[in-house]
């Protein structure tokens, strides 16, 4: 019988205090993230890590996540153990350029457990392609963590930010959850 897989996206240093792109309560959600983690291992599920590594372009350079930059490093909790899958990805949508979808094919996978930052950015394009691939997702909104944006002269509010994202990825792309319904659901 196949178990979901933890799909564990960019928690990487520029995104906490101090890095070059600090997210609103980056540490709230590790503390979840860090929850399901220690669910995952205890029961030899599968944990996948993806690490964003941003490319510049012609007049565009990259703005964090520099290759060999310190922020680019995983966070000191997100070392992934023996067995478990690390993925290096150049885009928002952790399938795309990488080994992921083949990886979770020739372990059956097809439940996936979404966690990790940028909600509304690389969490929200990895879900959406998930669905376009075939697998059930669930989120645990309260294991990932935004930013304020702003578009229009107008100011969204990180948590805005959030919750609009949930609003639209509940029910269709993904179950959106909190870390404890996740667990609640897996035990």
């Amino acid at each position: 019988m196949s178990h979901p897989a933890l799909i564990v996206i960019d928690v990487q240093q520029d995104y906490f205090a101090g890095g070059l792109m600090p997210l609103e309560n980056p540490d709230a959600a590790l503390q979840q993230i860090n929850r399901l983690l220690a669910h995952f291992r205890a029961q030899g599920w599968p944990v996948v890590q993806i690490q964003h590594e941003m490319l510049s372009r012609p007049g565009r350079p990259a703005a964090f996540f520099i290759p060999g930059s310190p922020g680019m490093a995983l966070h000191p909790d997100m070392q992934p153990e023996a067995g478990e899958a690390l993925f290096i990805k150049h885009l928002p949508n952790s399938f795309a350029g990488t080994e992921l979808h083949q990886h979770l094919q020739q372990q059956e996978i097809s439940e996936l457990v979404v966690v990790g930052m940028m909600t509304h950015m690389c969490v929200d394009s990895t879900s959406r392609a998930a669905l376009d691939l075939g697998y059930s997702v669930r989120i645990a909104l309260d294991a990932t963590a935004t930013r304020a944006l702003s578009f229009a002269d107008q100011q969204i509010p990180a948590a805005q930010v959030k919750t609009t994202v949930a609003a639209a990825l509940h029910g269709t792309f993904a179950q959106v959850m909190s870390t404890d319904e996740v667990l609640q659901q897996l035990s």
